[in-house]
């Protein structure tokens, strides 16, 4: 049965959805999509879902947006695993699946080091969610194509969704996966620029705007297709992400206590890794060991060095931690190497009639860069400024954190406000709390999140209810 014939299914029972509690998530992306897999799996008493997305197709959100087969994942399957403490699940399914199997023989009995395609990771994430539904015959599921503007409290605790539908029932806990906005950015479409009619260029010239892991997917993508033009790579801060190691590398990290200044503590990690390249070890097993870190350390800098960090360090930073495979980095390297593809650090303006409008890094004078397409590859940060996020600070139910890159929240979730306290039955999981819990974009910190949201919604709810 198909996911959305579940749905179907599932919403046959709609006479008991008014004796049973009512959950809301807002958005179907990554994020959405785990926490209802959570919440099937941890709640056991029953409950009525109701899911919220304008798309009419399940998507995987801006992280997972791209279904072309051609497009790899960034992470290795081990880390991939939607089940709680079982990090072989994604392996143990790609095993189970035979067309897979036969398409990737050599990575058998296993394929825990390897990278596939994101269309795969959502037919992973999809089965387990339509599994979980199939096991559930004791709650409801329901699925709304509009778009959420608003969300307040109403009848006291309770919660009312406002969308084009005026008769919207009320929620008693409400989960916010929007990812980076109130609608999830999809594949990069191109900016088709009207060309003069003596070309500017004397190639085809592509613009892509970006410097992380869609930019490279975006690049690639256009070459497999043929594509033999010029293309240059705009990006603010002129960092691209760096390479897997050829097999996993465990993380590790020094034992000694941090500093707690942030120039000492970037001088600490650097010498740790220069110490682990010493050692025949790899830097980005510090890396991964510095993850470990990496929350209580964000949420011991005083505010100040929390900007200094986002100034002058994110991108570094981000281009370590969202690391290509190995063959993909390859490619990327060749690009540039070959001069078919250039990498120009500054800031993308306004689109002119033949191109768009530059301004390189340590100048002030835009010029006009020629080019009859522009995909703008960059992942937006949380828009705060949407209506249904204004709706939830202005009444109170949220504040966006220190820096304003998304929501203050705590690890489950919960919106902290400034007085200290937490909002009770509302919760923003994954990347709305990046600015509060450093990698929450990442897919292993999405799942730990959901699980342990629903595990507090079943603690305030259903007092009874264990997680399986």
């Amino acid at each position: 049965m198909t996911v959305q014939g579940l749905f179907s299914a599932k919403s046959s029972a709609a006479a008991h959805i008014s004796a049973v509690p009512r959950i809301a998530i807002v958005g179907r992306g990554f994020s959405g999509m785990m926490m209802a897999i959570a919440l099937m799996k941890t709640v056991r008493t029953p409950f009525h879902l109701q899911l919220f997305d304008p798309n009419s197709s399940v998507s995987g959100g801006q992280a997972l947006s791209s279904a072309r087969s051609s497009t790899i994942l960034n992470t290795r399957v081990r880390d991939l695993s939607v089940s709680l403490g079982d990090t072989d699940d994604f392996n143990d399914w790609l095993c189970s699946n035979a067309e897979f199997r036969a398409a990737v023989p050599a990575a058998i009995p296993g394929f825990r080091q390897i990278f596939v395609p994101k269309e795969i990771f959502s037919d992973y994430v999809y089965q387990r969610f339509s599994e979980a539904l199939a096991a559930r015959k004791d709650i409801t599921v329901q699925v709304c194509h509009e778009a959420v503007v608003a969300i307040r409290r109403s009848h006291g605790s309770r919660f009312l969704l406002e969308s084009a539908n005026p008769a919207n029932p009320l929620f008693d806990t409400v989960i916010l996966a929007t990812g980076y906005g109130a609608r999830e950015a999809q594949e990069p479409e191109p900016v088709t620029t009207p060309v003069r009619a003596q070309r500017l260029v004397a190639r085809p010239h592509t613009v892509l705007l970006g410097s992380g892991i869609r930019v490279v997917d975006q690049l690639q993508q256009l070459r497999d297709a043929g594509y033999a033009g010029q293309v240059t790579i705009i990006s603010k801060h002129g960092f691209l992400p760096q390479s897997h190691t050829p097999n996993s590398a465990d993380p590790v990290f020094p034992a000694e206590a941090l500093p707690e200044a942030l120039p000492e503590i970037v001088r600490f990690i650097r010498a740790a890794c220069r110490e682990a390249e010493n050692e025949g070890r790899s830097w980005q097993s510090v890396m991964n060991g510095l993850r470990k870190h990496a929350r209580s350390l964000w949420q011991s800098l005083p505010a100040r060095e929390k900007h200094q960090f986002n100034r002058h360090l994110r991108a570094i930073y981000d281009s370590h931690r969202n690391r290509l495979p190995e063959a993909m980095y390859a490619r990327l390297k060749s690009e540039l190497a070959g001069g078919s593809t250039v990498l120009c650090r500054g800031v993308a303006g306004r689109r002119g009639l033949s191109g768009i409008f530059f301004k390189p890094a340590r100048s002030q004078v835009e010029e006009l860069l020629h080019a009859e397409r522009i995909f703008d590859c960059r992942c937006r940060a949380p828009d705060l400024t949407s209506p249904l996020i204004q709706t939830l600070v202005n009444a109170g139910l949220a504040v966006p954190d220190e820096l304003s890159l998304g929501l203050a929240v705590n690890q489950r979730g919960q919106p902290c406000l400034e007085n200290g306290t937490m909002v009770d039955d509302l919760f923003a999981v994954g990347p709305l709390g990046v600015g509060s819990l450093p990698d929450i974009d990442l897919v292993p910190e999405i799942v730990s999140q959901a699980y342990g949201a629903a595990e507090r919604i079943g603690e305030r709810f259903y007092p009874k209810s264990k997680a399986v």
